[in-house]
């Protein structure tokens, strides 16, 4: 019978298909945690999401958030290196440029591997964008 959807009930979202899906939905998962960007975020027009108006909102966020944020991207960027790694074993040649390697995954800011700053949800957003809007 109708089962309607229930306050706070976790919604299965499909599979976008992106190589960081995981790192995207946990990146929104923490951002709605906060009360002020999840209320930002719900008003926000497509526009404002794209423009990067959205991701200045980011320093408005609690210190617990954004320290779960920087938690996530060093999740993702060892990921990514350990990918890199397989590359080159897999390819055995000795003359890979890492950094040109990292600057192929355009969702997070590779230069500051530390931290999760504005620009990073500006990328993520962007990569998601060119993607599917």
């Amino acid at each position: 019978k109708g089962e309607g959807h229930v306050e706070g009930e976790k919604v299965e979202n499909p599979d976008t298909g992106l190589y960081y899906d995981e790192y995207l939905r946990q990146v929104i998962d923490v951002l709605e945690t906060d009360k002020h960007f999840r209320e930002k975020l719900q008003t926000a027009d497509i526009e404002e999401i794209k423009s990067g108006k959205l991701s200045r909102e980011l320093d408005l966020v609690s210190h617990h958030v954004r320290t779960r944020l920087d938690e996530l991207k060093r999740q993702e960027v060892a990921r990514l290196r350990m990918l890199i790694k397989a590359k080159m074993d897999s390819v055995q040649d000795t003359g890979i440029d890492h950094q040109a390697l990292l600057k192929q995954f355009e969702h997070l800011n590779h230069q500051n591997p530390d931290t999760f700053e504005p620009k990073d949800l500006d990328m993520l957003i962007k990569a998601v964008s060119a993607r599917y809007i």
